[in-house]
């Protein structure tokens, strides 16, 4: 491998880079140019990378002038059988490196399995940070950053689904989200119910890309605007809640009231008292069939 200064002090760094290891690449999640030298030459290098898809990986060897010596399918589903022969090749002072279609593995994309296959058998783990959709979202939202959450993908249905949805109305940090195009209009209308309609959020879509675009507002003007069906990839950023009050039973039961007079299920009823209030929904639940 290349000897290149440490940043910092400017003497050679190649300790690492002669042994075997599972080397993490992040590869670009739509601009080229975001691949950095050093992923090239750790793809240059390899004698195996590991991938969730052998042709989309393979293109972008193709695209970058690289022959792979040798490629692998890396996924949910063969992600464990996958895993021995990867420590065997690292034990034998290989470098092996691990892809994901875009971005960085591990995040929300197959790799965590693997990693910690050969964390186990004692070998090294080295990681080439590069382009990660969630980082970049963050960075263009204007939201605070110092402290945020990364929830990845809301559970698609069901108790689990409403209960972080729950947890997000109550978050005061910053929340970043991935979502499909075609779930976004209903994970949106999701959060403004139970975050308040009023709560500020970005959706980045296509990051990097030539229709790269940021698109900010309430929950309820962007529940507005998905209603156009946008394509691409998606992040959601959503802003932290506000800084949460002491409410009190007395206001609770009367925005319960609110909601029910104007026609609305009990059920949606404690959604939007604990969402316009900040408590959590089982309190507000609990006191509707107190009364």
């Amino acid at each position: 491998m290349t000897e290149v200064p440490d940043l910092a002090t400017g003497a050679p760094q190649t300790g690492e880079s002669d042994a075997g290891a599972l080397v993490v690449v992040a590869t670009p999640i739509g601009n080229l140019a975001d691949l950095s030298p050093r992923a090239t030459e750790e793809l240059a290098g390899a004698e195996l990378v590991c991938c969730e898809d052998t042709r989309r990986t393979g293109l972008l060897l193709s695209r970058i002038g690289v022959r792979a010596r040798g490629l692998r399918r890396v996924d949910a589903h063969t992600e464990a059988a996958a895993s021995a022969e990867v420590v065997d090749l690292v034990a034998a002072g290989h470098r092996v490196v691990l892809v994901s279609d875009s971005g960085t593995p591990v995040v929300c994309d197959p790799g965590r399995r693997l990693v910690a296959a050969v964390v186990q058998a004692g070998h090294g783990v080295v990681v080439v940070p590069g382009p990660t959709a969630a980082i970049a979202a963050l960075a263009g939202s204007g939201f605070a950053a110092d402290r945020f959450a990364f929830e990845g993908f809301l559970p698609r249905r069901g108790r689990e689904r409403e209960s972080r949805l729950q947890q997000l109305a109550l978050e005061q940090r910053t929340c970043v989200l991935y979502e499909s195009p075609k779930r976004i209009a209903a994970t949106l209308a999701d959060l403004a119910r139970c975050c308040g309609a009023e709560r500020r959020a970005v959706v980045a879509r296509e990051l990097t890309k030539l229709h790269e675009e940021f698109v900010r507002g309430s929950l309820a003007e962007l529940v507005a605007w998905s209603a156009s069906e946008p394509k691409g990839e998606i992040v959601v950023v959503l802003e932290g809640a506000p800084d949460a009050v002491e409410v009190g039973d007395e206001e609770i039961v009367a925005e319960l009231s609110s909601a029910l007079a104007q026609g609305l299920s009990p059920r949606d009823a404690a959604s939007r008292a604990a969402a316009e209030l900040g408590v959590s929904r089982r309190r507000a639940y609990e006191l509707l069939h107190r009364e």
